[in-house]
Order: structure tokens, then sequence, then C-alpha cells
């Protein structure tokens, strides 16, 4: 039975890969056409990838997204980790409340609040610079970051930041000395998740973002579609420029990844 299981775990996995990298197997395979053989012509050639560089500002838009995202994730980071630490271990008779009020805020469509979050932002003259992007995408990451330290901080015993308060820290120091230290693998989860949802939106680049020159990969690759004809190979080979970083991303953090959502949310 053990043995049957094995093989049956195994080839589920397989099967599952398979419809997994499928998608990017099709786009390397038509990337690597031009557009009169994504038509129908025979053979392959780079003519697609060579275009999508005389098209596109990719290193420049690349540079904007990576701007964008460490310094949304940096702001998420330092709100969350200080709140998340308060929440869980220097409560208040307002804790619950204020932590119920953190997970009401995860529950707000983003489209509810895009148009007056848009309004408050043009009047603060921040559409012209990163700013407005980073500001919008650090107050919707925030929320989440936020349960999630806090869930994780709770996970650290008492007797631990009880013993270090004794032994003559403050709490400052209980936080930098050892609270942020054990909760690497929260820290790594957060940025993990920040950077794919950020790297991978559309709507708040599209809107926040408006000098052309400040334009992120996806909003790039949004704006190289909306002509009346697109060319299918040169959107295909912008698009696995666009994932390759949150692909190595994802790979570097995997085990961080998944140590915090079961450490953190699970506790």
């Amino acid at each position: 039975m053990s043995t049957f299981r094995k093989v049956f775990t195994f080839i589920s996995m397989g099967i599952l890969a398979v419809i997994m990298f499928y998608p990017f197997t099709f786009m390397i395979e038509q990337s690597l056409k031009s557009k009169e053989q994504f038509l129908g012509a025979p053979g392959h050639s780079f003519a697609s990838w060579q275009k999508l560089f005389t098209v596109m500002p990719i290193g420049t838009q690349l540079l904007n997204s990576v701007i964008v995202c460490f310094g949304a994730i940096a702001i998420i980071l330092i709100f969350s980790a200080f709140a998340g630490f308060g929440l869980a271990k220097l409560t208040f008779r307002g804790t619950p409340y204020f932590f119920l009020g953190i997970v009401g805020a995860m529950l707000i469509p983003l489209h509810s609040i895009i148009i007056p979050a848009y309004v408050n932002v043009s009047k603060l003259n921040l559409l012209d610079g990163y700013w407005g992007a980073i500001v919008m995408y650090a107050a919707l990451g925030t929320p989440f970051a936020t349960f999630l330290m806090t869930s994780y901080f709770r996970g650290i015993p008492d007797e631990i930041i009880e013993a270090s308060v004794v032994d003559g820290l403050n709490y400052r120091g209980v936080f930098r000395r050892i609270a942020l230290p054990l909760a690497f693998p929260a820290i790594a989860t957060v940025v993990v998740l920040q950077f794919i949802q950020i790297w991978c939106d559309l709507l708040v680049g599209l809107l926040f973002l408006q000098d052309p020159m400040k334009r992120t990969i996806t909003v790039g690759l949004g704006a190289l579609s909306a002509g009346r004809t697109t060319d299918i190979p040169v959107l295909l080979a912008g698009s696995l420029v666009s994932a390759i970083p949150a692909i190595i991303i994802y790979l570097i953090f995997q085990r961080q990844l998944v140590a915090g959502l079961t450490a953190g949310i699970g506790k």
C-alpha cells in the first residue's frame, strides 16, 4: 500500500508539473519565432527577441520595477514588523479591536478604493515619480504583512522576552536583537509574496506611474499589447523577461517561504 501511494503521488506530481510547465515551454517556443513564423511560416529565429529591445526600454523598465518593489517592500517591512511585535507582545486593552481592523483592511477590494486613492495621491503631486506607486503598494501590502508578523511573533515564547528584559534589555533591544532574528522566515515570506504581487501588478502601476520613463516592466508590456496589432512573439519574449526575476526570488527564498507560512499562520 505504501509503494502504491508513493507511485500514485509521483505520477500525480508529474502530471501537475507538466501542466504547470507547459505555459512556459509554449512561451519559450513561440518567442523564438518571427511574426510571420507565428502565423504559419516554418522555422524559428531570434527576430522577436531582437525586436523586443528596440520597441521597449527593457533595462529601464526592469530598473523601475526593482525601485518600486524594494521601496514598497522596505516600507511594508518596517511598519509590519513594529506593529506585529507590538500587537503580539505589548498588548493593551484595544489590541483585539486594532488587530480586527487590520484583518478587515485585508478584505477591502482594491477596486473599491482605487479612485479615492488616485485623487489623494494626485493632490500630493506624487504621480510623476515613483512615490505614488510605492506608497500605494505599501498601503495595500501592510495589512497582510502585519497580520503575518503578528501571528509569527505570537509564536515566540513569552519566557524568552521576559528573560531578555530581566537581563537588562529594553523592549527596543528585545525587538532588534531577539525578535527580528527569530522572525527571519516571516520576513522572507513577506518579501517573496509582496515582491511577486507588486512585480506582476498592472493596475496600480498603470494609474500611479504617469511618467512614461518611470513605467515598470508589467506596465510596459501592457502598453505594448494595447496597439491595434500586437506582435505576439515579441509580447511573449517580454513576458519571459518579466517572469524571470519573480521566479529567481521565489527559488532563493522558497524554504523560508514555507517555514514562514506554516509557522506564522499555523501558530
